[in-house]
This record gives C-alpha cells, sequence and structure tokens, in this order.
C-alpha cells in the first residue's frame, strides 16, 4: 500500500457521518492514449482540492469492467484519494461479482457504487439478467455488503428513472435499494434545485433518511444539454435553455454561463441541507475547479471530511 494512504481507507458511511458536506468528482475510463493523459492530469490537479472521495464510471454492458478497476486501483495505491468503484450487475454472474468485490477489496478499495446498469449498445433497451446472476441493484447492494465492510451507494433520480413508470414507483425502488444497506446515493445530473429539493422530501416521507448528494455537470457547451437528456432521461429546463440559447453565439459566454450556473444551484443546493456536491467532470478539472471556486467550497467543508 502506498505510503501516502493510511493503513485503513474510510467509509463514505464514515466520512458523511463525521459532519460537514461532501465534496467529490466522477470520472470515467478514457479509450484513448491521450484520454488516459486527460484523465490523469484532471485527477492530479482535482487531487489538490482534497474531495471526499472520487468515483470512476462503469461502462454499459460491464464494457469497461477492466479499465473501470484499472484506475480504481492505481488511485488506491498511488494517490491519496479516496476511490468509489462504480459497479453494474449487467453480463457478470454472482462469481465475477464477488471475485471483483474481492480485487477492489486487495487494494484497499471499501466504496462501491452500486447500479444494475444498461444493457449493452441500447441503454434503453431490454434488459436480461445475467443466468447466474442478480436481477436489481438491491440485491448487488445486499451482496456486496455481504462480502465483508463495505459502504455502498446507490443512485437516486431526481425526474425518475427512465424504466421506472412513475415517480411513486420510482420512489419505492430507491427506498428498497436504501432497505437493503445502501448508505448514501448519488443523483443523476440534473439542473434545478427544486428537483432535487422534491426528490429528498419524497424520499423522506417515506420514512428513509439516506444522505442523498447531488450529481452535478457543468454546461460548458451546447452540445452538453442534448448528450445530457440522454444521459439523465430528464428533459433539460426549459428556462434554462433560452439562457443558453441567447449566448449561443459565443462559445466562451456558453461556457462561462454554464459555470455560473452551477455554482448558483450547487449554493442553492447546500443552503437547503444537501450533505454535499458530487461533480460530474468528464475527465475535465477546469470547470469543476472554477465552480468550486466561485461556491467557496472549501468554506463548506467545516469540519474537513478528510481521513
Amino acid at each position: 500500500m502506498s505510503p501516502l494512504r493510511p493503513q485503513r481507507v474510510p467509509t463514505i458511511r464514515e466520512l458523511l457521518a463525521g459532519g460537514g458536506r461532501s465534496f467529490s468528482f466522477e470520472f470515467f475510463p478514457p479509450k484513448t492514449d491521450k484520454g488516459a493523459r486527460n484523465l490523469w492530469r484532471a485527477i492530479r490537479e482535482l487531487e489538490a482540492l482534497r474531495p471526499t472521495f472520487v468515483s470512476v464510471t462503469y461502462g454499459a454492458g460491464g464494457g469497461t469492467r477492466d479499465k473501470t478497476v484499472d484506475i480504481v486501483e492505481r488511485i488506491a495505491t498511488d494517490t491519496t484519494l479516496t476511490p468509489v468503484a462504480h459497479f453494474t450487475a449487467v453480463n457478470h454472474s454472482i462469481r465475477e461479482l464477488r471475485h471483483l468485490v474481492g480485487r477492489f477489496a486487495s487494494v484497499g478499495v471499501r466504496n462501491m457504487l452500486a447500479l444494475r446498469g444498461d444493457p449493452p449498445g441500447d441503454p434503453l433497451g431490454e434488459w436480461i439478467q445475467h443466468p447466474d446472476g442478480v436481477a436489481y441493484a438491491e440485491d448487488l447492494v445486499q451482496l456486496i455488503r455481504s462480502s465483508g465492510d463495505f459502504s455502498v451507494g446507490v443512485a437516486a433520480f431526481p425526474y425518475k428513472h427512465p424504466r421506472s413508470p412513475d415517480i411513486e414507483s420510482d420512489t419505492r425502488y430507491f427506498v428498497r435499494k436504501c432497505r437493503a444497506g445502501a448508505d448514501y446515493a448519488i443523483t443523476q445530473m440534473f439542473f434545478r434545485a427544486e428537483d432535487y429539493f422534491r426528490l429528498r422530501d419524497r424520499v423522506s416521507a417515506q420514512g428513509c433518511d439516506t444522505p442523498i448528494i447531488p450529481g452535478i455537470m457543468p454546461v460548458t457547451q451546447l452540445s452538453t444539454i442534448e448528450r445530457s437528456e440522454q444521459l439523465s432521461g430528464a428533459p433539460f429546463p426549459r428556462e434554462l435553455a433560452a439562457r443558453f440559447e441567447a449566448v449561443a453565439h459565443d462559445p466562451e459566454a456558453v461556457r462561462l454561463l454554464g459555470v455560473e450556473h452551477a455554482a448558483e444551484l450547487c449554493r442553492e443546493l447546500l443552503e437547503q441541507g444537501a450533505p454535499g456536491i458530487h461533480f460530474i467532470t468528464f475527465n475535465k478539472s477546469t470547470a469543476t475547479r472554477e465552480v468550486y471556486n466561485l461556491l467557496g467550497a472549501a468554506s463548506y467543508l467545516t469540519p474537513p471530511l478528510t481521513a
């Protein structure tokens, strides 16, 4: 184990229970050597901000499994960061899932985000359970928790999961994941604070107090708007889209508006009791650092959530 890292890495459960607010960053496995260099540059630049944790996504159908594992292992052994490994059930047997849990544990990774995952090729295509696998995210939560001293997070959807028939069903499914053993949740990206507050109120009304961390992605170019709708399954707010359309002729103005809006959104969320912010970075650090600085994020970290 790296001399930079304490002998026992804290769990997200412990970090959230310690007071203060969580600030974290999400990365994805790159496809090219250039992408890999950009990823590690962003990781090193954001490491200086001392985030509570960083997470690494897992491609649809487990398509980036090996890259995800390699990146998480390197973060665990070569940096001061606390990694959270995204973990999906798609195309994996229970035996394979337990093997992956063991591999993460062998390098000191104790934090995971349990997701059922999307089918390969078409995220909205038919979801087919592996004949020797698990059917739902709550099953994956139970599998990980039964494998050792791990902290497990799950996904939350401010709008609703694209596969859920309605908001009420989506809320019930979420609460079941929490009661299966989830310690915290991270939302899919959203762009209006009220969407998060409605989610929090719905969950609270069901008697569930699992901390829900907002997932925020700064809009730095107009193409991000369309991409956000594809990723989140939620329509981009019309009033916000109009603000971006007004400066569409100026790419730098679009970027600055995106940073400003993200900072405004984060500030409102934190002032209304959100337990932290999870920044979706797309492996770039500039906009995220600008939002962090505009927000004065360090001032919210009292006491600091660090090991």
